[in-house]
């Protein structure tokens, strides 16, 4: 669980007890909170949300997301942050390949490691080299 200031608190849903997720329920169901919730999770995030039916029942939509394909990732990449929107799309292409593999959430840490490796380098634009750099600090 982590608390993001503007955007409320971010659990891995399939982590969450019984306990918990009744205590969501509850709050969703009570007129004076106006709560929206978001379940996002990994490997048995939708098991564990179908075992609890008062709450399931209340699912609007179930929605599973995949992978970017490389045309997507092309098409997507360069609109997600401007590091991207001028980057050569060989070099969207290598970074895909070599360390996002159509995964958002990397796509996301990779951006980082890219911003700071502009910013510590003065240039002005993402080449291979500074993806490499980057690639080596994703763990």
């Amino acid at each position: 669980m982590s608390r993001c200031p503007t955007r409320g608190w971010n659990f891995k849903a399939q982590w969450l007890s019984s306990d918990q997720l009744e205590y969501i329920r509850y709050l969703w169901d009570d007129p004076y909170t106006q709560l929206a919730v978001v379940f996002v999770g990994g490997e048995g995030c939708y098991q564990t949300l179908r075992k609890e039916p008062m709450l399931s029942s209340r699912i609007f939509i179930w929605q599973r997301l995949a992978r970017l394909t490389p045309e997507e990732v092309l098409e997507v990449i360069p609109l997600f942050h401007p590091v991207w929107a001028d980057a050569d799309p060989h070099d969207i292409a290598f970074a895909d390949q070599h360390a996002a593999h159509g995964n958002f959430r990397a796509w996301a840490q990779l951006t980082a490691h890219a911003r700071t490796a502009l910013a510590r380098t003065g240039r002005p634009r993402i080449d291979q080299e500074l993806l490499r750099w980057a690639f080596s600090r994703l763990g």
